[in-house]
């Protein structure tokens, strides 16, 4: 391999070890591993930070969260253009967000699961067990949710 590349990954490498072990130590409850895990540990301790929501510790199967009412929350994250749904359970409440590299974010869907299922419904379930390419619906649908079927803010 040329070595010129070769520094630079180990450059990269070196500072993205150094940013897991800055975020494991701001939020240790999380493992912030860079298998795929990354971006969604970030958005959940982002969006826990800004919900009023408890987020459950380690790795838990379908939710993510509590709300204070005992509500279940998942919460998808990306900083792309793509958030997906879960085909084969349907949340409490779902909350999808889209972070910008400064940290802040944007607010995608804040609501029940179920409106989005009844907009899935029609679909084919997937190989991965997620419904993908959701941006715009996910758009359109959280501006018909009331503010009390939302997440409050902190």
């Amino acid at each position: 391999m040329d070595q010129v590349i070769q520094r630079k990954i180990e450059e990269a490498l070196k500072g993205l070890f150094s940013a897991v072990s800055m975020l494991q130590e701001a939020y240790p409850g999380k493992p912030f591993t860079l298998d795929g895990r990354l971006v969604g540990d970030i958005g959940e301790v982002v969006a826990s930070l800004a919900y009023d929501l408890t987020l459950n510790e380690g790795l838990t199967k379908q939710h993510d969260a509590v709300t204070r009412d005992g509500r279940k929350v998942q919460i998808k994250t990306t900083f792309g253009t793509s958030l997906t749904f879960p085909v084969h359970h349907v949340p409490d409440y779902y909350l999808g967000i889209r972070m910008n590299r400064d940290g802040t974010f944007e607010e995608i869907y804040n609501g029940p699961g179920h409106l989005v299922q009844a907009e899935l419904l029609g679909r084919k379930a997937t190989k991965t067990g997620l419904h993908g390419a959701l941006m715009p619906m996910l758009k359109r649908i959280s501006q018909k949710v009331p503010e009390a079927d939302r997440i409050p803010k902190r």
